[in-house]
């Protein structure tokens, strides 16, 4: 369910969405480069892959989205990928959980995670005291990964070889990339729509509402 990486250095950042409540949206490229110029962190983002659960998305940015409580009747949040070509990537989450989100970094890599306090409890808290420990060591469904340089050139090149909407990371580290977005469905067992309505076949204490990883 998570990402196989362990983390050096674990930043919390408790007010992240209350400021997303207050304004409406985060691009998280140039949310980072604010926290970079604040503390001096020396991270650097030409572009970013969005994680779920082993599914890799690369994008140019992505945005975290206040929404409206709307047709659910229960308040969320969504993020939006600014993907690399044809591909379309967004995720809504129950925003009646509550979300803890960090700074993470380690050699030549540094992510924004957020981890709800059900998930923890569900599949963590047997094996952590707690959510910033489960996520230092790489536990966690849901993540943006910050790449620069040649790094994230190969991120290019490996999607823009394939017709498909996503690659996926299998838990050993090891990369599978499908060739269509038909091979894409067929390894995850489900259909876009199926795929979209249930968040991905996610279980509930996941929080996500909807999922839509798809290719035009």
């Amino acid at each position: 369910m998570s990402s196989p990486q362990g983390w050096s250095e674990v930043n919390e950042l408790p007010a992240f969405f209350d400021r997303l409540e207050d304004s409406g949206g985060i691009p998280v490229r140039e949310f980072v480069a604010q926290l970079d110029e604040q503390h001096d962190l020396d991270i650097d983002a030409d572009g970013i892959v969005y994680h779920d659960r082993g599914i890799r998305v690369p994008g140019y940015d992505a945005t975290f989205v206040h929404e409206p409580t709307g047709s659910r009747g229960r308040p969320a949040f969504s993020v939006q990928v600014d993907t690399v070509g044809p591909r379309n990537a967004w995720e809504i989450f129950d925003d009646t959980l509550t979300w803890n989100a960090y700074l993470l970094r380690t050699e030549g890599l540094a992510a924004i995670a957020w981890l709800s306090d059900e998930e923890y409890r569900v599949e963590e808290s047997d094996h952590f005291e707690s959510t910033r420990e489960a996520v230092s060591a790489g536990r966690f469904s849901f993540g943006i990964f910050l790449h620069s340089g040649e790094d994230w050139n190969e991120q290019i090149d490996r999607i823009q070889r394939t017709n498909a909407p996503a690659f996926l990371q299998r838990e050993d580290g090891s990369t599978m990339l499908p060739s269509t977005q038909s091979e894409f469905y067929q390894y995850v067992d489900s259909t876009p729509t199926e795929f979209r309505t249930s968040g991905g076949n996610a279980p509930s204490y996941l929080g996500v509402l909807e999922l839509e990883i798809t290719i035009d």
